[in-house]
């Protein structure tokens, strides 16, 4: 018992793992396992972004462009208003004292 106090968690971890393919494999092999997956996962990104996706039109696309710039600075210039009243409401509220 005493050599676990002083095995680090992640090898305690590792070691005990009740999921198959963890524990003492090689590293090496992992790793090479995990490349596989991760190039394979960019591939069938890419395929399914190109014929599984619905994309809106080119028009659409820039209505909607437009439609979210001009709500941004209507926003901005809200939240603008909104702080120079309070900025004008504080700073007249302290020259009182």
């Amino acid at each position: 018992m005493r050599h676990l106090i002083f095995t680090g968690v992640a090898q305690l971890v590792e070691h005990w793992s009740p999921k198959p393919g963890v524990g003492s494999s090689s590293l090496s092999a992992r790793a090479k396992f995990e490349k596989m997956n991760l190039v394979k996962y960019i591939i069938d990104s890419f395929d399914e972004l190109r014929n599984k996706v619905s994309w809106i039109s080119w028009e659409e696309a820039q209505k909607s462009t437009v439609v979210v710039a001009v709500f941004t600075v209507i926003f901005a210039l809200a939240v603008f208003a909104v702080d120079k009243f309070f900025q004008t409401g504080l700073t007249e509220y302290f020259k009182l004292f």
